[in-house]
């Protein structure tokens, strides 16, 4: 019931209510928040009874053929750089998972699966976390990559993170137990801090970093702070001056982007008129681009001009869409890159009500800035006038890091795995409700315990999936490209 008297509770004694104006009349229809905490958790529990806890276990052999889910997904991709993708996804189990969000949002969409809505990370698997600055240029660790963003099932970030932790330690050689303890620590992390964080001050969750520091301090050993602090410092040191200093040259006195293909390379260097072109298409993009900027950001990115561009070949399942870097320089000294990713529909929405905005950059633009407790000030989106492509952008390299899984010992895995489990629990407390997701979890293990269950039957699809596309690639049925 509304609270009618002239002292709201928690109001100190002489205190008074803002006065109502005249003509607004009562607000509290259009304005009413999410209800109490206990509401919500209820709403939580009610959810646990339409999808017990115990059914996210799930995961039987699944029937479909994995080379046709992934060749779908090269449609619009570059034809050129597509043998490049398959060369890196057959390198090993985990490079397969890495590009593989196709195929695995496909098998989610036949489990059950809990009606917690959360705006998704889309492709949460552990190299998909890491380190980036914040604006006030505090190194900070948490999800990075958001190409896949959309509203769907809480449960599908945590079994897809939690995945790629057992197919990481099956890779690395580490036993059964091993992978149940580390699945188990990130799936109690993350419990325990959605209860903290559906405790806490609403602003507070949203104005919370989970920072390298924090990292520091889970690490259980010396031994294991040196490794992560030098992880920091490294990304510490990364700038636009410091990606200019090995990616450029000097060519007729004015600095270039360095052609290293197939991986970095210009379109049109030797034909002067499509250059023009290019150059002329890419003004117009980045006037667009720019208009997506705050005030504050757009007076920035006006000190700036644009110098080179160049195509770039990155991660493993974006390969073959389109990504150049652009160098920008101010005052002919101070550089700036940026990376202008295309930005597809995600893969999630063959499954999952489509995006509600018309550009799927902007798409991936709100849900990063959603998830993330700080990101990029150039962080944008625009569309090619050309060909219709919707494009996001974003600095290339400012203070990122990533830690390097194929040293890790069990003992750096899963303390890896709090650290993720931290991050992912924050980013969903601020995208959506913590307390509707705290009631679905409950206080027991048993959450889990399913979660353990799945991830382990997946890991098992997942390398009989890999095994399916070297049988292809060595059939011929495939082109792939290695070592690139």
């Amino acid at each position: 019931m509304p609270n009618t008297s002239d002292t709201k509770p928690g109001m100190a004694s002489g205190e008074h209510p803002i006065p109502r104006r005249e003509g607004v009349g009562d607000l509290s229809s259009e304005f009413r928040g999410r209800g109490s905490r206990a509401a919500r958790i209820d709403a939580g529990k009610a959810a646990r009874q339409r999808v017990p806890r115990a059914e996210l276990a799930v995961c039987a052999r699944m029937e479909r053929d994995p080379i046709a889910l992934l060749k779908a997904g090269d449609a619009g991709r570059l034809p050129n750089l597509v043998p490049i993708r398959y060369g890196r996804m057959v390198a090993s189990p985990f490079a397969f998972y890495r590009g593989a969000a196709a195929v695995m949002a496909h098998d989610l969409s036949t489990l059950p699966r809990t009606d917690v809505i959360v705006q998704l990370g889309g492709d949460a698997h552990l190299a998909n976390f890491g380190l980036f600055a914040s604006p006030e240029r505090r190194v900070l660790f948490g999800p990075n990559d958001f190409d896949e963003t959309l509203p769907g099932p809480f449960d599908w970030d945590i079994r897809r993170l939690a995945t790629s932790f057992v197919v990481a330690a099956r890779e690395r050689g580490f036993g059964a137990r091993v992978q149940r303890d580390v699945v188990r620590r990130l799936c109690s992390t993350f419990r325990q801090r959605i209860a903290d964080f559906s405790a806490m001050d609403t602003l507070d969750v949203w104005y919370f970093q989970f920072s390298a520091e924090n990292m520091l301090a889970i690490a259980d050993t010396p031994q294991n702070r040196k490794k992560e602090q030098a992880v920091i410092s490294k990304a510490r040191s990364q700038s636009s001056r410091t990606v200019a200093s090995h990616t450029t040259e000097l060519v007729n006195g004015r600095l270039r982007i360095k052609d290293e293909p197939p991986l970095v390379y210009h379109t049109s260097a030797a034909n002067p008129k499509e250059a023009r072109q290019l150059e002329k298409e890419m003004r117009h993009f980045l006037a667009e681009y720019r208009d997506t900027l705050l005030a504050d950001r757009r007076a920035l990115f006006d000190r700036y001009e644009l110098v080179d561009a160049a195509v770039r070949v990155v991660g493993v399942g974006s390969v073959g869409t389109r990504c150049y870097v652009a160098l920008f320089m101010a005052d002919g000294k101070s550089p700036l890159f940026l990376q202008v990713k295309e930005a597809q529909p995600s893969v999630l929405e063959k499954y999952l009500p489509a995006s509600e905005f018309a550009n799927h950059g902007e798409r991936v633009v709100t849900g990063q800035r959603l998830l993330q407790s700080a990101s990029d000030i150039f962080l944008g989106w625009s569309k090619s006038r050309v060909t219709g492509i919707d494009f996001y952008v974003r600095q290339l390299r400012d203070m990122k890091g990533a830690f390097d899984f194929s040293t890790f010992e069990p003992e750096d895995l899963s303390e890896y795995a709090v650290s993720c489990g931290h991050a992912l629990a924050h980013a969903m407390a601020k995208a959506g409700d913590p307390a509707v997701i705290c009631g679905y979890l409950g206080k027991s293990g048993a959450f889990d315990e399913a979660i353990g269950q799945f991830s382990l039957a997946y890991a098992e699809q997942n390398e009989a999936d890999w095994s399916a596309l070297k049988a292809a690639v060595k059939a011929g049925q495939i082109d792939a490209l290695h070592n690139a």
